[in-house]
């Protein structure tokens, strides 16, 4: 393995300047005061490349492995594991210049996108033919399609179309030697071999840098009705999601669940009443599309009341105009309140299988009061694929000590559940220590003969999974 090339972030910017036609480079100076995103050192390169074709970026690609500089690719700079961060020394690679939609095939519903596409620019697009996608994201407004892909994001209609991994039907992207790996596949059906795209899905970064995707989409529903319903646990919640989803008329778009402590905190920030709730009770909002708005609405009520008893719900109310849904979705997508009183609040975000989770967040209440310091957590998620997010609430920042006791408190169990430590977010730079320890030995070790073949001199996004 050879060793990185150190250039002085002036001295990188100045010798990539002028390296291809369609490349553009921006030094320290072009990126100095602009907003790094979700992370402080997403800009800490100092020296950003933003290739507006997959020939520029193969023609960066292959100076800095000449050259011996690390790569950190980038989207839409909205990842929260650290996936983006740099240092001093390495090259942003970014997508922001790849943002053109290809073609529309709206009658075999596919899509041919370059990587800095968002994912809000793509469901605009698709609206004037009657389609969306099938993935959607609270952040839909700055995540980009490549670092979906990345990322292997999951969001709001994961219960219904899977994530990512499941919207993909081909791809491009270029390798670390500067090859240009292309599978521009547009049908569903492909028995030719080993699927090597996956390599790229969910791969951070570390395998090669996504240029292009061709995504499968599909109609859209426009005629919504929205309920927030309280709900005594999990279980509950989980039955009421499968009764809309079994409903003939209806097609259930949404299950958000917020255990108490979430919405309570939240809805008073807001000023939301929620004087319909009862007692300790969480949250599920709901959303189901129908043939018309009306419908929609009339049939959500009449099923609502049908289980009422049956499901124990402890109040319900349902949305009566565009603006009370709206309402209702802030308390669920504004989900970073609580960092305003805990700013420095350690984030999870975990899966497991929807009949573990009242089990789950019970265990993960007392190993967290076990600790001490009247430690609590903020628990909300897409209870129907059974991701939840988890937000400590700490006072202050906690001791490495009582930190490591916290996350055992969050991880103990959900490998055994046969759920993932990493539901959606990645592993970037922040989970790399629940990678080693809770990831497969084996599986690990195939990474990094990947890895080894793809990129010997590591410049690929150094640092980030366990690499």
């Amino acid at each position: 393995m050879s060793s990185h090339t150190t250039f002085s972030p002036h001295d990188l910017a100045h010798a990539l300047d002028g390296l291809h036609p369609d490349l553009r480079i921006l030094g320290p100076d072009a990126l100095a005061g602009r907003h790094p995103g979700e992370d402080p050192a997403n800009l800490n390169a100092g020296v950003m490349a933003q290739p507006g074709s997959t020939e520029a970026a193969a023609a960066l690609i292959s100076w800095c492995r000449a050259n011996r500089v690390p790569i950190v690719p980038q989207g839409g700079l909205s990842g929260l594991v650290g996936g983006g961060a740099s240092r001093a020394g390495e090259v942003l690679l970014s997508t922001a210049r790849l943002n053109r939609i290809l073609t529309i095939h709206a009658d075999e519903e596919t899509v041919e996108v370059e990587a800095g596409v968002s994912l809000e620019a793509l469901q605009a697009s698709l609206a004037p033919h009657d389609l969306t996608t099938g993935i959607d994201l609270g952040s839909r407004g700055s995540a980009t399609i490549g670092g979906m892909v990345s990322t292997n994001a999951g969001g709001i209609l994961a219960f219904r179309n899977g994530v990512m991994r499941h919207q993909i039907l081909g791809l491009e992207a270029v390798l670390p030697s500067g090859e240009v790996f292309s599978d521009m596949t547009r049908v569903v059906k492909v028995s030719a071999g080993p699927d090597m795209k996956q390599l790229f899905i969910g791969g951070e970064g570390a395998f090669g840098f996504v240029t292009r995707v061709v995504m499968k989409v599909e109609p859209i529903r426009p005629h919504r009705a929205v309920a927030l319903l309280g709900v005594a646990d999990a279980s509950r919640a989980l039955q009421v999601a499968a009764r809309l989803r079994r409903h003939p008329a209806l097609l259930l778009e949404a299950a958000e669940m917020m255990w108490p402590r979430y919405v309570r905190d939240h809805a008073a920030l807001k000023s939301f009443d929620l004087s319909w709730l009862e007692d300790d009770a969480a949250v599920l909002l709901v959303e189901v599309s129908g043939e018309t708005m009306e419908a929609a609405t009339t049939l959500l009520e009449d099923e609502l009341a049908s289980l009422w008893e049956e499901a124990d719900l402890k109040g319900g109310i349902v949305a009566q105009s565009s603006d009370q849904a709206r309402r209702f979705w802030d308390l669920r997508e504004d989900s970073g309140f609580y960092f305003a009183e805990f700013p420095n609040a350690p984030s999870f975000d975990v899966s497991m299988p929807p009949s573990a989770l009242d089990a789950y967040v019970a265990d993960l209440t007392e190993g967290l009061a076990a600790i001490g310091n009247g430690l609590d957590a903020y628990v909300y998620g897409h209870i129907a694929d059974g991701n939840l997010h988890i937000a400590i609430a700490a006072p202050g920042p906690l001791p490495p000590d009582m930190k490591a006791l916290a996350e055992d408190a969050v991880y103990t169990g959900i490998h055994a559940s046969g759920g993932s430590f990493s539901a959606e977010h990645g592993v970037g730079l922040d989970k790399r220590a629940a990678y080693l320890t809770h990831v497969d030995p084996v599986k690990q070790a195939l990474s990094l003969q990947f890895k080894a073949m793809l990129d010997p001199d590591m410049l690929f996004n150094p640092g980030k999974v366990p690499f």
